[in-house]
């Protein structure tokens, strides 16, 4: 099939009902649920972005084995103009929603190709295991799917780990072992897009496991419909019938989340890639290199999403005209120096790639290590900075009903912007920086980004182990010779 557009995509969905809870009812059809329709209608508009004629060179490429162009965020880049046109891709799709959905496509998708391109990591549990991976690897490509994630585990009893928990399946662990494959009960957090997606892949996160718990030690991905699975969703903050414009932002690029809780599910052996091996569980992150291609991913989605909160700071002092006193512009300064440390660092993991044993380029760790810990604060800085400077001009504004109700005149007099700048506008405008910062959906953006990599504490330690500190511990000898 290779690369789909977004009626394919929502096809699938209405193909492959699943089990989905949401404000205490079980939804039939998440394409037209009021609650999960317009997150799927977005990412639909994503998949048309592969059939635009203006953008199908930009968003596809033909693998050396497969017969129709896929997806150009598959691609195991060999060269540097691979990589870049991976990311020009990743940035298309990132811009089309200013950088607020957290799980669009090419997130997992790159996260397949760093697990198919290391089969020997897999293979030490068990050639089939390599296979498996790969072949996956490759039907997901070829069919285009839609993956999301579960990897956290739910917070019972964070002192405790996994087998310490009162009760035995509180996590995701295996029950029993068949010819079929593996039974596997418990839950995980947090499938975001988890009912919208059309497959779910679990591993787990990096030295979450002890020793003596191989039943939580496994990695495996399975079909979103695929009987025993359940998506508890979280309370939506659009039920649908959010007016676009008073909620510009949260009436279109609403992400469903939802804890995954698996009932006895029968995981296919074909579909298993770790199986009981407390090692490679912990390792797995490390020795696959998925952060090098997840990383690179996140950085150009986050470059997004900071370039539009950059852009309505400035806006929103224009429209005023505040920008002409020097404390504001020093502070939209802030916010336009840090688009230009996060685009270095971007393009830093590219120059600094590495080639592997098979021959893909591996953006550089190091710098999207170091921009995956500040970017949250970044981000955070730029949501208080729209908010200072947009200042009590976002609470304060009316609806369009009440721009179109009897005190219309008033509001088209008194909430003008400098120069006499039309009324509408201006609301407009304060109503996007509202929902960006301080609606739900603006929160949600905020407490997404904090959490987004983990733990931020064990986060910057790792990017501290990382680092080659020889040269800088060299430059410290240096200066001690006497």
């Amino acid at each position: 099939m290779g690369a789909r557009d977004g009626k394919s995509y929502i096809s699938g969905l209405k193909a492959h009902p699943r089990e989905v809870w949401v404000a205490g009812r079980k939804v039939d059809d998440v394409a037209t649920d009021p609650a999960f329709r317009r997150p799927v209608a977005a990412m639909a508009m994503l998949y048309d972005c592969q059939s635009d004629p203006e953008l199908r060179a930009t968003m596809t490429y033909l693998p050396d084995d497969a017969d129709a162009p896929a997806g150009v965020t598959f691609i195991m880049p060999k060269t540097q103009a691979e990589l870049a046109h991976r990311r020009k891709a990743m940035q298309v799709w990132a811009e089309a929603t200013f950088g607020t959905m957290g799980r669009s496509p090419d997130f997992l998708n790159t996260a397949l190709v760093a697990f198919a391109d290391a089969p020997e990591f897999f293979a030490e549990g068990g050639q089939k295991f390599a296979d498996n991976v790969q072949r996956y690897y490759r039907y997901c490509r070829d069919n285009d799917l839609f993956l999301t994630h579960t990897l956290v585990n739910p917070p019972v009893d964070r002192s405790k780990s996994a087998s310490q928990q009162a009760d035995e399946y509180a996590y995701l662990g295996i029950v029993e072992e068949t010819a079929e494959g593996l039974i596997v009960r418990g839950a995980k957090m947090l499938a975001t897009h988890g009912p919208t997606a059309d497959e779910i892949i679990v591993y787990p996160l990096p030295f979450s496991l002890r020793p003596g718990e191989e039943k939580y030690a496994l990695a495996f991905a399975i079909p979103a419909d695929t009987k025993g699975l359940r998506f508890i969703c979280r309370e939506p903050f659009d039920a649908g019938d959010q007016s676009p414009w008073d909620h510009p932002l949260g009436s279109r690029f609403e992400e469903p989340d939802a804890v995954v809780v698996f009932d006895d599910v029968l995981v296919p052996w074909e579909r298993v890639f770790v199986h009981g091996h407390v090692e490679h569980g912990n390792t797995l992150f490390a020795r696959t290199r998925l952060q090098c291609h997840t990383g690179h991913q996140t950085a150009v989605r986050g470059l997004a999403k900071c370039q539009f909160m950059t852009a309505l700071a400035i806006a929103l002092s224009r429209s005023v005209k505040n920008d002409t006193f020097v404390h504001v512009q020093e502070q939209l300064g802030e916010c336009t120096g840090y688009l230009q440390l996060i685009e270095g660092a971007i393009l830093l993991s590219e120059q600094k790639a590495e080639t592997n044993s098979r021959g893909t380029l591996q953006p550089a760790l190091e710098p999207l290590s170091a921009l995956r810990y500040h970017l949250p604060r970044f981000y955070e800085r730029m949501v208080r900075l729209v908010q200072v400077v947009g200042a009590g001009g976002i609470l304060s504004n009316p609806t369009e009903a009440d721009l179109n109700s009897a005190i219309g005149d008033d509001i088209r007099r008194y909430y003008r912007g400098a120069d006499r700048g039309d009324a509408e506008a201006k609301i407009r405008l304060s109503k996007l920086a509202w929902d960006a910062t301080g609606t739900q959906f603006g929160q949600r953006q905020l407490q997404y980004e904090r959490y987004y990599a983990g733990d931020p504490v064990q986060g910057g330690a790792a990017t501290y182990r990382v680092f080659d500190h020889a040269k800088l511990l060299a430059m410290v000898e240096r200066a001690l010779r006497l």
